[in-house]
């Protein structure tokens, strides 16, 4: 029978490879008409080594990288970064949706000082009553909200040395373009912790089917397109501890946000998800339209703790709230002494202010804050390397950022 209309998602140029029926117009797409048996031919979908040049193997179907490799390779020019980057994108989008990058961190003293920081506030939202997750049931996992705020007032230093890593940058560039603003939430699955419904991320991610289905098709095809979701693993993450179980290929399927609780997709994504182990240092990032859920913890003594990144294009909404004027301030005292004792690099340091500052000039208030040689004003990220570049005295930064955070004000 011929469908009543088709829309071809590689013409619309957004990575997939799959025509999809629906009904009435182009404009909508409909939950009663997701057919399993379109899901199931995407992601059956084989992946390869030869299609991902630079990884180093694949592991049920999702490339992993050897950063340790990568990073000479970079530093010598026999890699180029756009070509990474570029790999990448193509793992995202018309891939299998997710990679690993194995050795992300390469000193491991880092993590363990970040994780130190992260299990005091985790004791301190237990005696606060604040460290509720609303994602899973009481006392299965313990979740600090805005950790990334967080680790920068309580150690700036630790936070600097943890957020200079090139790696992360790349991935986030990759996918987001310049200016990304990266949000965090550390979450610690105890023994006994159950595994999550399959389900995909922010931003559509979080609304019912029928509230995704008032969205136009297209910004189902673009939704994706706006964050990057990745995990950085600060323990050993043996399969009984649970780590993440993903559908590969399933980012493709454009209707996809219309299926959260359905029991026939559900029971597919049961049967025919895959689960890698993961080693402390590790990073995995993946498309948030994948589909995925934490995995059971079925460990006695195994407390798999995970610094979960959101990390947002510059031209949408963040999730979580972040005061990056109080990061800058916090952050700036230390920036200026590593620089004087040369502990990062030049890269690094922008790593660094990247995780950190507001990197959009926008929204902002023309009236007070108009564009001075060029299209847009200012952006605090781009105060901030200036500061730096011209050690500039911690009064003379704070004073500075703080009359421009107030020009952008209403």
């Amino acid at each position: 029978m011929q469908p009543l209309w088709l829309i071809n998602i590689v013409s619309a140029k957004v990575g997939t490879h799959k025509n999809f029926t629906m009904t009435t117009s182009a404009l909508r797409l409909n939950a009663s008409e997701c057919r399993l048996e379109d899901l199931a031919s995407i992601t059956q979908i084989a992946s390869v080594l030869q299609d991902f040049p630079l990884g180093c193997e694949v592991t049920h179907g999702i490339p992993v990288y050897d950063c340790q490799s990568l990073r000479s390779a970079l530093k010598s020019g026999h890699v180029d970064k756009n070509v990474l980057m570029s790999e990448w994108v193509d793992v995202w989008k018309t891939g299998p949706g997710v990679l690993v990058l194995r050795s992300a961190f390469e000193d491991l003293d880092v993590v363990d000082r970040a994780t130190e920081q992260f299990q005091q506030l985790i004791r301190e939202g237990r005696q606060a009553g604040t460290g509720a997750d609303h994602f899973a049931k009481t006392g299965a996992n313990d979740r600090v909200w805005n950790a990334l705020e967080k680790l920068c007032v309580l150690a700036p230093e630790t936070f600097a040395q943890y957020y200079s890593n090139s790696m992360l940058a790349l991935a986030c560039t990759a996918w987001l373009g310049p200016a990304y603003q990266i949000t965090s939430q550390v979450n610690c699955v105890n023994p006994g912790g159950e595994a999550q419904k399959a389900h995909r991320d922010y931003h559509l991610g979080f609304l019912t089917a029928e509230q995704a289905q008032s969205y136009p098709a297209h910004i189902h095809a673009f939704s994706p397109f706006l964050t990057l979701q990745g995990a950085i693993a600060h323990v050993d993450m043996p399969l009984e501890s649970g780590p993440t179980l993903y559908l590969p290929h399933s980012q493709k399927y454009l209707p996809g946000y219309l299926t959260a609780g359905n029991p026939a997709f559900q029971a597919y994504f049961d049967a025919h998800h895959v689960q890698l182990p993961m080693k402390k240092g590790d990073a995995v990032f993946f498309n948030p339209a994948l589909m995925h859920a934490a995995g059971s913890n079925r460990s006695v003594d195994q407390y798999r703790l995970a610094n979960l990144l959101q990390v947002s294009s510059a031209f949408g909404r963040a999730m979580e709230s972040v005061d990056r004027l109080r990061m800058a301030h916090a952050l700036y005292p230390t920036l200026l002494a590593m620089q004087s004792a040369a502990a990062l690099d030049t890269e690094q340091f922008a790593c660094v202010v990247a995780a950190s500052a507001e990197g959009y000039a926008f929204p902002t208030n023309l009236d007070r804050d108009p564009p001075l040689g060029g299209l847009a004003p200012e952006s605090q990220q781009s105060l901030m390397l200036r500061a730096l570049h011209e050690r500039w005295p911690i009064d003379t930064f704070n004073q500075t950022l703080q009359t421009q955070t107030e020009k952008k004000l209403a």
